[in-house]
């Protein structure tokens, strides 16, 4: 099955709460599986977070777990949307 320019086991994160932490968001999602990535996207110049990040799984199943279970749901006060990553272009 095409996954048709996403990375399977790479889900993007959104609507985080600016406090909540690269460690918490492994925390929450470690439960699904084995996390091999874990990164809150931050200003470069402020370092604050910009509310979204990726967490990249060691597998395929683990994200899709992850995804279905995660989506519109609550993290630290904020409902997360939860979705696989696309691919990025070089």
């Amino acid at each position: 099955m095409s996954m048709g320019g996403r990375e399977p086991g790479k889900l993007f994160v959104g609507g985080l709460n600016f406090s909540t932490t690269e460690s918490a968001l492994g925390e929450t999602f470690g439960q699904f599986g084995s996390i091999s990535e874990c990164k809150i996207i931050t200003d470069r110049e402020t370092g604050r977070s910009r509310g979204f990040g990726f967490i990249t799984f060691d597998s395929p199943d683990a994200a899709a777990a992850a995804r279905s279970a995660m989506h519109e749901q609550e993290l630290d006060g904020r409902t997360i949307r939860v979705d696989y990553a696309n691919k990025r272009e070089y």
